[in-house]
Order: C-alpha cells, then sequence, then structure tokens
C-alpha cells in the first residue's frame, strides 16, 4: 500500500486516563475484531495487566479505516502508562507520526500527562488532545480544555470529546487521525532501516521484534543485522500486527509489523536497536538508542534453600520476555544464596516479583530495595555500589554520591503546604512552581532517588486525598553524607538488613527498625539484642526479653536448695544457648523499612 493512506499513532495519557479502553473502541469502529474476540482491555494480554488497570508491556494492532471512499491502514502502537517504562514510551513514540493526548474529563491534566507530551513534541509529532469521559458526572471540561490550550497552545475547537466507556466520539476520532496525522515520509530506493519499538520472545521461534520501517523494504530470506550488536541474521518470517501476528512476506517504508529473524534471545532485540541490510556496511543507525538502565536494586531469595537453581531459571525465563531486567548471583550469611536484581522502578520491581511467585510458583524473600550508589576512589576512579553489605570502608574512598532526579507533582493547591513539608523531610530542593490554572500548581523539585524508592508516592497520595500526580527523570549523581546503617542481632551483622542512609537520618532510621523488629522477631528461650550501627559506633538497640521456661517438674518435696539449684543449673544452659542459638527472623522483618511510619 502506498505510504499515502498509512497512519501510524500511539496513546498517550497518565495511569487511569482511559487508553486501553479507548483502543478497545477504535478496534470495535475498525472491526478489527469480531464482537466475539471483543473482551476488555483487549491488548492487556498479561493477567497483571489486566487486575491492576495498566498497561506493562507496549503493544501494537492494525486497524483498516474507510475514509472518502478511501483505505487507510491504522496502525496504533499502544505505550505503557507508568513512569518506569518511559523509555519503552519514547521508542514507541519515535516510531509514530502522531499522538492522541488523552486527559481526563474529571481529573485534568496531569503529571504524567505533561510528561509525555513533551516527549511527543520532542519527536516532532502531530499531537491530537482527546478529553475522555465526558460522560462522568463530574466531568469538567471547560476547565480541561482551558488547561490542554494553556498547556499546547492550540485552538480549542482543535480538541476532541470521547467517551471511550459508552462509544461517545469515535467516529469523529478516527477521523481526525487520518486528516491531521501526517502520512510517513519514506524512501524505498534508501537501504533499509528499521526501527525496534519492542521484543518479545516465543518458546518455539525464539525473539520476535516489532519494528516501524522508516527506509527501504525488508523481505523473508534477506540477510539483516542488528547495529547495536553486530550481529547478522536471515529474515525467516515477516508480517503485520492484528491482534494475532499476519504473515505477508515483506514490509516496506512506513509500514509497521513483527520479525522473527531465529535470534535465539531477546538482548540481540534491543528496544530502540535499528535493523539493517547486511549486504550494506555505511548505513547510519536511527537515533535515540540507548540501554535500558537499572534505577532500583533488591536481593531475591528462595524462601527454601534448595529451590536456588528453581529461581534462577525462573529468571532466565522472565528475563527473555523483558530485556530490562537485570540479575547477578549474590550470597547473604542470613538467606543463603539468591540473585541481586536491578528494576527500572519500584512498580517493575513489584511485577518481577509477582509474576515470579504467579508463573513459577516459587516462595520469595525480598531484601530492602536500594538505589545505585557512585563510589569516587582516592585515585579518581568511579566505581557503582548496588549492595550495601558491600560498601567499602570510610577512608578508603574519596566521596560517595547518590543519584537526584528531576520531580514533577501536579496538585490541588489546598495540598501545597502539606505537600512541601513532605519534600522537605525527603531531603528535596524547590526549583520552580507554576499555576496550570486558578485551582492547581505546578511543583518541580530535585529529589534524592533514595527518599522516594520506599514510602514516598503511598504518602504523597494519601496527604492530597489522591488528587497530587507525581512524574519524575532520572538528573545526576550528587555528593552526600551517606553512612552505611548495619543491624545486628546478639552480636552478627544482618547483610539482607542494612540500608545506606543519609548521615541526619541515621539515628532515626536505627530506633524505628530496631523497634519494628522487635515487634516481629518471636520470642526465643534466650535474650535476642538487636542494635543498629555505624561502623562500631552503636546508634540505638531494643531487646527481645527470654520466654521463660523453667523445668521444675522432677523437684518433688524436699529442701528448697533443691530447686535453686536446678534453675541455676538451667541458667547456664541458657546461656550457651544464647551463644549457639540461631535466631528465626520471619519475612516481614526484611521488609520492616518498607512500612515505616
Amino acid at each position: 500500500m502506498s505510504e499515502n493512506y498509512i497512519r501510524n499513532f500511539c496513546i498517550i495519557a497518565h495511569i487511569d486516563h482511559g487508553k486501553s479502553t479507548l483502543a478497545d473502541r477504535l478496534l470495535e469502529a475498525t472491526q478489527t475484531l469480531s464482537q466475539k474476540d471483543m473482551r476488555e482491555q483487549v491488548l492487556d494480554n498479561m493477567d497483571l495487566e489486566r487486575e491492576r488497570g495498566i498497561t506493562i508491556k507496549a503493544h501494537a494492532i492494525q486497524m483498516a479505516f474507510k475514509y472518502n471512499s478511501d483505505k487507510y491502514l491504522l496502525n496504533l502502537i499502544d505505550t505503557p502508562g507508568h513512569v518506569d517504562f518511559s523509555y519503552e514510551v519514547s521508542r514507541s513514540l519515535a516510531a509514530c507520526e502522531g499522538a492522541l493526548l488523552l486527559v481526563d474529563a474529571s481529573q485534568g491534566v496531569e503529571a504524567q500527562t505533561i510528561s509525555n507530551m513533551y516527549l511527543a513534541i520532542e519527536h516532532d509529532l502531530e499531537i491530537i488532545p482527546v478529553i475522555n469521559k465526558i460522560d462522568l458526572p463530574s466531568a469538567q471540561i471547560d476547565m480541561c480544555k482551558k488547561q490542554i490550550v494553556d498547556l499546547i497552545g492550540i485552538d480549542e475547537d482543535d480538541i476532541l470529546l470521547a467517551s471511550a466507556k459508552m462509544g461517545d466520539g469515535i467516529e469523529d476520532l478516527l477521523k481526525a487521525i487520518v486528516e491531521r496525522v501526517p502520512a510517513p515520509v519514506t524512501d524505498t530506493a534508501k537501504p533499509l532501516r528499521a526501527l525496534i519499538f519492542d521484543s518479545m520472545f516465543d518458546a518455539y521461534r525464539g525473539a520476535i521484534a516489532y519494528i516501524r520501517i522508516f527506509d527501504g523494504e525488508l523481505r523473508e530470506k534477506d540477510k539483516i543485522k542488528f547495529f547495536r550488536t553486530e550481529k547478522e541474521f536471515e529474515a525467516e518470517e515477516i508480517g503485520i500486527l492484528q491482534l494475532k501476528k499476519q504473515r505477508t512476506g515483506k514490509l516496506t517504508a512506513g509500514e509497521v509489523g513483527y520479525l522473527i529473524s531465529g535470534a535465539k534471545d531477546v538482548k540481540d532485540t534491543k528496544v530502540g536497536d535499528t535493523v539493517v541490510s547486511a549486504s550494506h556496511k555505511d548505513v547510519e543507525p536511527l537515533p535515540g538508542y540507548r540501554e535500558a538502565k537499572p534505577m532500583v536494586f533488591a536481593g531475591l531469595y528462595p524462601a527454601q534453600h534448595e529451590k536456588f537453581e528453581e529461581l534462577r531459571d525462573s529468571l532466565d525465563k522472565l528475563k527473555l520476555n523483558d530485556a530490562s531486567l537485570y540479575f547477578e548471583p549474590e550470597s547473604s550469611k542470613a538467606l543463603g544464596f539468591g540473585f541481586r536484581c536491578g528494576f527500572l522502578g519500584l512498580l517493575h520491581m513489584e511485577i518481577i516479583q509477582e509474576r515470579l511467585e504467579r508463573e513459577y510458583n516459587l516462595d520469595l524473600v525480598t531484601t530492602i530495595p536500594n538505589v545505585r550508589f557512585k563510589i569516587i576512589g582516592n585515585d579518581g576512579r568511579e566505581s557503582f555500589l548496588d549492595n550495601p553489605a558491600n560498601m567499602p570502608d570510610t577512608g578508603s574512598y574519596a566521596r560517595l554520591e547518590e543519584p537526584f532526579i528531576t520531580a514533577q507533582i501536579i496538585t490541588p493547591n489546598d495540598y501545597i503546604g502539606n505537600i512541601m513539608n513532605l519534600a522537605k523531610e525527603r531531603r528535596a530542593v524547590i526549583r520552580e512552581s507554576e499555576y496550570v490554572d486558578k485551582n492547581r500548581t505546578i511543583l518541580n523539585f530535585y529529589f534524592p532517588l533514595t527518599e522516594v524508592v520506599f514510602d514516598f508516592y503511598d504518602k504523597l497520595k494519601s496527604m492530597s486525598r489522591g488528587y497530587a500526580s507525581f512524574d519524575y527523570d532520572f538528573y545526576k549523581y550528587m555528593e552526600s553524607n551517606l553512612v552505611k546503617l548495619d543491624i545486628m542481632i546478639n552480636g552478627a551483622p544482618v547483610d539482607a538488613l542494612s540500608v545506606i542512609v543519609h548521615s541526619e537520618k541515621a539515628y532515626e532510621w536505627g530506633r524505628r527498625i530496631t523497634g519494628k523488629l522487635k515487634d516481629l522477631i518471636p520470642r526465643h528461650l534466650f535474650v535476642i539484642a538487636i542494635q543498629a550501627s555505624i561502623g562500631s559506633k552503636i546508634i540505638a538497640r531494643e531487646t527481645i526479653r527470654a520466654m521463660r521456661k523453667n523445668v521444675t517438674a522432677k523437684c518433688y518435696g524436699g529442701d528448697v536448695t533443691r530447686k535453686r539449684k536446678l534453675l541455676e543449673k538451667q541458667k547456664e544452659g541458657k546461656k550457651r544457648m544464647k551463644q549457639v542459638g540461631n535466631v528465626e527472623i520471619p519475612q516481614e522483618a526484611f521488609l520492616a523499612v518498607l512500612k515505616l511510619e
């Protein structure tokens, strides 16, 4: 088909603004799916996505739409909604010429709406603003229109109104896509260049790349090369993406589809990489590629030590479908053998943990999540630290740096004071503030990432009654006065409970962690000392009293000294028990830091 009749577009929105529901209505209106195949969130094919109501993996689907007696092919490239997956969003945007900017009529413009809009502008996309959920009694259409006009600077008449749930405004939306999204600018005479905007793993076919052709054309049996990995393969199968893959044998410039090349590892089909012809050695790659870098790290250990190999196999299989997951073996004195895993963010970590437990039937112990710190050695060399247990001794390095983020919070004006106090507690530096309208304000901060990865988002939502929205992006590493806080139980450090904190917060953290552990660790037959220390200095202590189990059943009759002698003998035995006794620590204790109030 001529590229003049092709439209490549995506839907960008804040979480829960109706993106997946709108995609359902578009598929219905274009009769891409029969009524029999239709269900809610049809593009969200993971149980977790459907339960949580979020999109975790990007999806693509082709629709045919007849307009003015001409047939158009509309390629919808769906995008994840959460900030953890912003790199996937950026690659999906790079494969499009237009974007539907979706705004909830009852919520208005939120933090991620703005973040995604700026991403779309960076990629020079035609933005079509859509106000969704206009059927709600709480819909504030005029307010939303004003916010969008102030944000993008477009004419109010260009804003479309829709109700994805009720199906209102869908026909106008499809017409606007045809009229306003530009056709792809292509050149089939140029050597092949195709962008990989997503990939997945099939147990029988290997790695499958989802691609958008920018230049040239791709046919089955062509010799191809993945630019970044420099690996060469043969195109075994090529086709377009409907709900199921439809083999076509070739793709030309401007089209979106899939490529099966015989690659056995999803790491070969990296998101953002360029597919080129193996015979053209001097082709420039498409811009914008970068490696997905983990931001949050945690240890994953099997609850039963003998299941270590099962955990390794499960992580290997999961990584085939998620190239952004990072893991390497590690051991802990407290927990045995496990893996240090890197995640894009806390949501990514939750999803991976839940998928391991559901899909692979594993019972896991997860350590405290932390970020990656940068160590500047005395000789000026840089190294990274993602496990607090491996932190070198003070004096063996010049300084320690922690990652900072630029954060954007959009909040009703009533909650600004509470949010400013929370930001101050979390060592934030305010950059600027601006009004969205007379009722809402955008607050921009620099935050240490360590202060955000624990319970910041939950606290923000509770103090703003759910109205504040939060979005962030990595800024840079900055020097901080950080210390390693060790937790010792009966004098032995528990490496899985170690945490790196700011020196000003160390005493407070130590006191709170020891207090929490005192409540969670069950009493034993001997006294248990729980201590928090920085180096050799103890800064907090709690004591769990022993259970009093003195057996005097065989002391019947006779002098009282007989009973006293028996109790003294048992006391000596308890002292020995304290020296060699193992303390049972429940899983809740390792997550205690996450629930500190």
